[in-house]
């Protein structure tokens, strides 16, 4: 008994040491982390925040108040607000296309969809303009007939619509094949139309996909510059939005005026990042009850 006690003695500080060992792995992964995104993120964004209002209040609203940042900012909404439903419907088609159905060029189409994630935004602007532009392919026919694409609202608007193209469609896929067919097809059995099943059925089955997918694009729509640069022209309350306004206003050394700009842009991102955190502890709370 004296020999076992003494073994099992000699056993307990061996075990507490190969228990801490993983305890104290843990924390330096999540120092090392923590240090990474604070010198990636949070400190860049901290400097823009103090650099903003170093100088009081004044400038900030002064800056606020400058015809082109008002202009900037609308034309970010309102690219933003056609943006984001049209990617969403087609999302929605894409991703039950994909999932439900057989066709030839599936593959092909599954692909193409994962062009933005794949590109230069730079690129996708250049290949707007040779298409769009005055001498591109379709350009010359529409300037004939008055519709001005490049350098105007609507090539910024199919910037947009290109690079924030992938969001819904690649998070639905994910549900829709989760889910399965089997509510569908009781549905069916039951004399509901497609029309309805949809509406009833396989909506409601992937509202989280979708409203992930709709946050995804809304951000990815307020923030984009390289496309919306290239087609834009960045003419100064016309066809600034308020990513390209930072960079104007940056190279006019109106420092005030170019993180006045950021800041906003900061926290409608914020704004973005906030509601997804509520829908997944909204989505959470449902799922523990």
């Amino acid at each position: 008994m004296n020999l076992a006690t003494t073994r099992a003695g000699q056993a307990l500080p061996e075990r507490r040491e190969v228990a801490a060992h993983p305890h104290a792995a843990r924390l330096t992964l999540r120092a090392i982390g923590l240090g990474y995104l604070s010198v990636l993120l949070a400190l860049p964004v901290l400097m823009v925040f103090l650099r903003t209002f170093e100088h009081g209040l004044e400038p900030v609203l002064a800056a606020l108040q400058r015809p082109a940042f008002g202009s900037a900012f609308w034309l970010t909404l309102q690219i933003t607000l056609i943006a984001v439903p049209v990617n969403t419907v087609f999302g929605i088609i894409a991703a039950l296309a994909i999932v439900r159905r057989r066709f030839p060029g599936r593959s092909l189409l599954n692909a193409v969809i994962d062009l933005p994630f794949v590109l230069s935004p730079v690129i996708i602007g250049l290949s707007l303009v040779l298409v769009y532009g005055q001498t591109g392919w379709l350009g010359g026919a529409l300037g004939d007939l008055g519709i001005q694409i490049i350098f105007a609202p609507p090539g910024m608007i199919l910037a947009t619509l290109f690079v924030s193209l992938p969001f819904v469609v690649r998070e639905v896929i994910p549900v829709l094949r989760e889910v399965g067919t089997d509510q569908e097809q009781a549905a069916y059995t039951l004399g509901a139309s497609r029309w309805r099943t949809f509406w009833r059925v396989t909506l409601p089955s992937v509202r989280w996909g979708v409203i992930y997918g709709v946050i995804l694009t809304t951000a990815r729509s307020l923030g984009e510059f390289g496309a919306v640069a290239i087609v834009s022209g960045k003419i100064s309350g016309r066809t600034e939005t308020l990513t390209t306004h930072v960079e104007e206003r940056f190279l006019a050394f109106d420092l005030v005026g170019a993180y006045t700009a950021s800041i906003v842009l900061a926290l409608m991102a914020l704004a973005v990042l906030f509601s997804m955190t509520v829908i997944q502890a909204g989505r959470h709370d449902k799922g523990n009850h």
